[in-house]
C-alpha cells in the first residue's frame, strides 16, 4: 500500500514524527512493514517560468524545435530549446536550470544544442517523474496551478514530498486505505483523527435504482453480494478536468489518472477502501441483477480481453435495455464490463458500492488472472458498513468537480450489516502476554482499536466489534490487538524453562540414537518426497497382490506422475540414491528415515466434510482420525560403490551384503537387542542375496540384501547395489536390554576354535544360535570367521569356522573347562543340524 504522507496528514498530525524514515519505522512496530521509501528524486533548481518569446526554427534533419526566451525570476531570460509544441509564448511551464537533476540521474546543464546554448531545460511530466505523458511540457494553468517566475517548482508541484510503500498483510484489508492507515497511526500516538467516512449515509427510497440480489449458488453457504449501494448524479460537465492535487495523490498513490469520473471512483477507494464502480447511466438497462455466470457466457471486460466464465463467477447484469435483453456488465468485484464504460461523452453516471464474499471474489480474480485494486480489497475483506458512505463522498466529489447534480433517489439492497460480540476474560490479555495491565487499559487499548466494551466492570467482557475488522473472532484476536495497541517493547521476554525430568520420548530417543548410528558408520541422511507411482512398483518388481501396491492416490498430487503415498522407503530412497550417482559421485551411502503409509485398503472411509469455523465433536474427531492409514516410521539405506576407497594401502573393497546386514545388526544393538536372521526372496532384492530379520519374538524388522540386477539396470544403480529398511515401529515393541544387568568379570578369557560340516542350505546364524545355547551363560562371544565349500568337503555340504570365547566371572577359566563347554555347543549344532566336527 503506497501512503503519501501529505495526504496521511489530512487525517492524523503527522508533526509528533519530525523524520519520515523514523515515522516508517513506527508503522513497522504496529505490523505495517516499510517495503519502500519514496524520497523526492529531484534535486537542484527547479523553477517555475514564463516563456517570454517563442521562434520555431526547422532543421536540416525535419525536425521544427522552438528556440524560447523563458523569465526564470533572474535578471535577464534564459534561452532554451525545447522540442514540444503544446506551449505559446506567455504560458507558465517548469524549468529545471543547471545543477539540477531529474529522476533517473538525468543531470541538466548548459549544452549547445540546433545552434543554440540552451541554459536548462523545459520539462514534462514524464521527465519530472510525474506520469507517462511525454506528448507535451507541463503548462502550469492548465493543471490549475499558478505561480510567478522563479517559484520552487517542487513545492508546487508536490516534488518535495514522500510516499511510504507498506506491507499490508491478508488478514487486515482494512489497512488498504488511507482512512485505515490513519486509524492506525491515531493508535499508535493516541490522537484522534479526522475520520474522512464520518457523514451521514443516506437512506433508501422508494424510486431508487432497482437492484435485485439473485445469488442461486452461493459458495459456502454465503452470498456472494449481501449488500449493494447505488446513487446516480446527473449532469455532469464531460470537458471537466481532474484537479492537480487529486492527479497528484493518484499518481503518488500508485495510480494513473485517466478522467475525472473514474479518477473519483479510485480517488474515494483509496481514501475509504471502499471499491466504486461508476457505469454510464444512459447505456444502463432499467434493472441491475447481481448473479452466478451461466456455463458458456462471455464478458469483455475493460482491459479488452473476453473471457469465457465460470458458474462461480459472480456478475453484475441489467434487464431491460436498450436491445431488451439481459447483459453482463460487470465481473463483480474485480473488474467492469466494457459496454458501459464510463466514456468522454459521459454526462449521467450511477455509483456502484457493493459488498462481496471475500472467497468467491478471490476466487475468481485468480481464476481469470485478473488482479484489480477491488479485487485486492474485497479478497481480503472490505467494511460492510461503508457502501453508502463512500458513494455518497463519491457523489459530493462529482458534483463538486464535475459540476453535476446529486439524484435524491437511493438504492441500497441487503440488509444492514450488525456488529460482531466477542467475549473475552478480563484476565486473558495479562495471563498471555505476561503483562499487568488494569482494567481501564485493557477498556482503553481495546477502544483504541475501534472495540467498544459493554460492561467494563465483568469479569467476562463483551467487546462489539467493529464492522471493518472481520478479522477480529475470537478472544485470542483481541489479546494480539491489546498487545499490538500498547506496544510489543513492553511484553516482557521469558524464556521458557523445560520441565524437570522431562526429555525425548522412547521413541525420538530411539530415533535420534538410529540416525546417529548410521551417520558414524559413513551414512549420508537424504530426504525425498512421499510420493511415488505404480511405474515404480514395476520397476522395483514388486508383484501384483503384494502390501506394498496398496498405494493411497493423493486427490491433487503435486505431479500427475507420482500420484501415490509410498509405502516404504526405498521407492524414493532409490531417486536420491540415481541423482547422487548421476551427479558423478562414484562412491555413495546414504539413508532415510521417515513415515509411510500402509493402509489396509486403498479406498479409504469417506470422512463429513466440515464448514469453516466449525469444531467437529470428539466423536467426529474419532471418525476423522480412525480414517487415517496406519504411518509406521522406517529406516532405509543404500550403498554402492566403494566402502574402503583403493589406495596405497590396498586394493580397496566394495560394498556387499555383508555390510547392510551389519548395519541392521547394529542398528538393533543401539538398542539393546539381538536378532535372527534367515534367507528371504523378496523383491526388489536378488532371490539368492536377501535377508530377513526378526526379533525372538517373532516381530517382523525389515530386510537387507542386494538389489535385483534388473532393478539396478532399470533404474540406472550399479551392479550389486545394496540396500536394508527396517520398521522402528516394531523395534520399539521390544523392550531395551542395554542396561548391564551382570557382573563384569575381571578374569582372562579362554578362546576356542570348531569347524563343523553342515548342509549348504543351513544358515550359519541358526548354527552360532545353537552353539550359544549349547555352551550356556559362560559363553561371552561366537564369531565366525571362515567360511567353506570346496574340494575338501562332501558335495552338498559346506565348513564353518567359530571361534567361541569362554569366561568365568570368578576364576580363571582351564583350558579343559573350555573344551567341555566346546563339546556342549557342537553337541546341540550336531542334534539340530547333523553337523559334524571338522578335523
Amino acid at each position: 500500500m503506497l501512503v503519501p504522507l501529505e495526504w496521511l496528514a489530512d487525517y492524523v498530525d503527522l508533526s509528533v514524527v519530525d523524520n519520515p524514515r523514523v515515522l516508517a519505522a513506527e508503522l513497522a512496530s504496529i505490523g505495517l512493514e516499510e517495503e519502500d521509501f519514496i524520497a523526492p528524486e529531484v534535486t537542484g533548481p527547479l523553477v517555475v517560468g514564463r516563456v517570454l518569446e517563442l521562434e520555431k526554427e526547422t532543421h536540416s534533419n525535419g525536425k521544427t524545435v522552438n528556440w524560447c526566451q523563458v523569465d526564470v525570476g533572474e535578471d535577464e531570460p534564459r534561452g532554451i530549446i525545447c522540442g514540444a509544441h503544446n506551449f505559446e509564448a506567455g504560458d507558465l511551464i517548469v524549468a529545471a536550470l543547471p545543477g539540477a537533476v531529474l529522476p533517473g540521474g538525468f543531470a541538466i546543464s548548459a549544452r549547445k544544442t540546433y545552434g543554440h546554448i540552451s541554459d536548462g531545460m523545459i520539462c514534462s511530466s514524464k521527465e519530472l517523474g510525474l506520469g507517462e505523458d511525454h506528448e507535451g511540457i507541463i503548462v502550469l494553468t492548465r493543471l490549475g496551478l499558478t505561480g510567478e517566475p522563479g517559484d520552487d517548482a517542487r513545492e508546487l508541484l508536490g516534488l518535495d514530498r514522500v510516499t511510504l510503500d507498506v506491507n499490508v498483510t491478508p488478514d487486515r484489508g482494512y489497512q488498504l486505505s488511507m482512512r485505515g492507515i490513519a486509524r492506525e497511526f491515531a493508535m499508535l500516538k493516541g490522537q484522534d483523527f479526522t475520520d474522512p467516512a464520518d457523514q451521514p449515509a443516506p437512506e433508501p427510497t422508494d424510486d431508487g435504482y432497482p437492484v435485485e440480489l439473485a445469488d442461486d449458488a452461493p459458495i459456502h453457504g454465503v452470498p456472494g453480494c449481501d449488500r449493494f449501494t447505488a446513487l446516480q448524479v446527473t449532469g455532469i460537465d464531460p470537458s471537466a478536468q481532474t484537479p492537480y492535487w487529486m492527479q497528484r495523490r493518484l499518481t503518488e498513490a500508485g495510480m494513473r489518472p485517466i478522467s475525472l469520473s473514474v479518477d473519483v471512483t479510485n480517488y474515494v477507494m483509496l481514501e475509504l477502501g471502499q471499491p466504486l464502480h461508476a457505469y454510464d447511466r444512459d447505456a444502463l438497462g432499467e434493472k441491475i441483477v447481481v448473479r452466478r455466470a451461466r456455463a458458456g457466457e462471455k464478458l469483455t471486460t475493460l482491459d479488452d480481453v473476453t473471457r469465457t466464465l465460470d458458474p462461480e463467477d459472480l456478475l453484475i447484469t441489467d434487464e431491460g435495455g436498450a436491445a431488451g435483453e439481459s447483459r453482463i456488465i460487470g465481473l463483480a468485484g474485480v473488474m467492469g464490463g466494457a459496454e458501459l464504460e464510463v466514456g468522454p461523452e459521459t454526462r449521467n453516471i450511477l455509483i456502484e458500492a457493493a459488498h462481496f464474499d471475500p472467497i468467491s471474489i478471490a476466487r475468481t480474480a485468480r481464476r481469470h488472472r485478473l488482479p484489480s485494486e477491488a479485487a485486492r480489497r474485497f479478497e481480503r475483506g472490505v467494511d460492510p458498513a461503508l457502501g453508502p458512505v463512500a458513494a455518497k463522498r463519491c457523489a459530493d466529489l462529482l458534483v463538486e468537480l464535475g459540476g453535476g447534480t446529486l439524484e435524491t433517489a437511493v438504492t441500497i439492497a441487503g440488509d444492514e450489516p450488525q456488529a460482531r460480540t466477542v467475549r473475552l476474560a478480563a484476565d486473558l490479555p495479562n495471563r498471555r502476554l505476561g503483562t499487568d495491565d488494569s482494567r481501564a487499559d485493557i477498556v482503553r487499548l481495546l477502544g483504541a482499536v475501534g472495540c467498544q466494551v459493554t460492561n467494563p466492570e465483568a469479569d467476562i467482557l463483551e467487546v462489539t466489534v467493529p464492522t471493518w475488522r472481520a478479522d477480529l473472532t475470537d478472544d485470542v484476536d483481541l489479546v494480539e490487538e491489546i498487545a499490538r495497541a500498547g506496544g510489543y517493547d513492553r511484553i516482557p521476554s521469558v524464556l521458557p524453562v523445560a520441565p524437570g525430568g522431562k526429555g525425548l520420548n522412547a521413541a525420538q530417543a530411539a530415533r535420534r540414537r538410529i540416525s546417529n548410528l548410521l551417520t558414524a558408520l559413513g551414512y549420508s541422511e537424504v530426504l525425498t518426497y512421499p510420493f511415488t507411482s505404480d511405474a515404480r512398483s514395476d520397476a522395483l518388481r514388486i508383484p501384483e497382490g503384494d502390501a506394498r501396491r496398496a498405494n493411497i492416490r493423493l486427490a491433487n498430487p503435486m505431479a500427475e506422475d507420482q500420484p501415490l503415498m509410498r509405502t516404504h522407503l526405498l521407492a524414493t530412497l532409490v531417486d536420491a540414491a540415481a541423482r547422487n550417482l548421476g551427479r558423478g559421485f562414484k562412491d555413495i551411502a546414504i539413508f532415510e528415515a521417515g513415515l509411510v503409509t500402509q493402509p489396509e485398503t486403498t479406498e479409504l472411509a469417506p470422512v463429513e466434510s466440515y464448514a469453516p469455523g466449525y469444531h467437529p465433536s470428539e466423536d467426529e474427531l474419532a471418525a476423522i482420525f480412525a480414517s487415517v492409514p496406519a504411518q509406521p516410521y522406517h529406516f532405509a539405506g543404500i550403498m554402492a560403490g566403494y566402502v574402503e576407497p583403493p589406495g596405497v594401502l590396498g586394493a580397496g573393497r566394495k560394498a556387499d551384503v555383508s555390510d547392510v546386514i551389519d548395519t541392521v545388526h547394529r542398528i538393533a544393538a543401539s538398542c539393546g537387542l539381538e536378532l535372527t536372521v534367515s534367507a528371504d526372496q523378496i523383491a526388489p532384492y536378488h532371490p539368492g542375496r536377501c535377508a530377513r530379520f526378526d526379533f525372538a519374538d517373532g516381530t517382523h524388522f525389515g530386510h537387507a540384501g542386494e538389489l535385483h540386477p534388473k532393478v539396478c539396470e532399470t533404474l540406472d544403480l550399479p551392479a550389486r547395489t545394496v540396500a536394508f529398511e527396517v520398521s522402528l515401529d516394531a523395534l520399539l515393541t521390544q523392550s531395551d536390554t542395554r542396561a548391564w544387568a551382570g557382573v563384569l568379570s575381571t578374569y582372562p578369557v579362554s578362546r576356542q576354535d570348531v569347524a563343523l560340516l553342515v548342509d549348504e542350505s543351513t544358515p550359519a546364524s541358526a548354527v552360532a544360535d545353537a552353539l550359544r545355547e549349547g555352551a550356556g551363560t559362560e559363553l561371552e562371544n561366537v564369531e565366525l570367521f571362515d567360511l567353506y565349500a570346496g574340494d575338501q568337503v562332501p558335495e552338498g555340504k559346506k565348513s564353518l569356522a567359530f571361534r567361541l570365547t569362554f569366561r568365568a566371572p570368578d576364576r580363571t577359566m582351564t583350558a579343559d573347562e573350555a573344551s567341555a563347554l566346546r563339546e556342549a555347543a557342537t553337541a546341540v549344532a550336531a542334534e539340530r543340524f547333523g553337523a559334524e566336527v571338522r578335523s
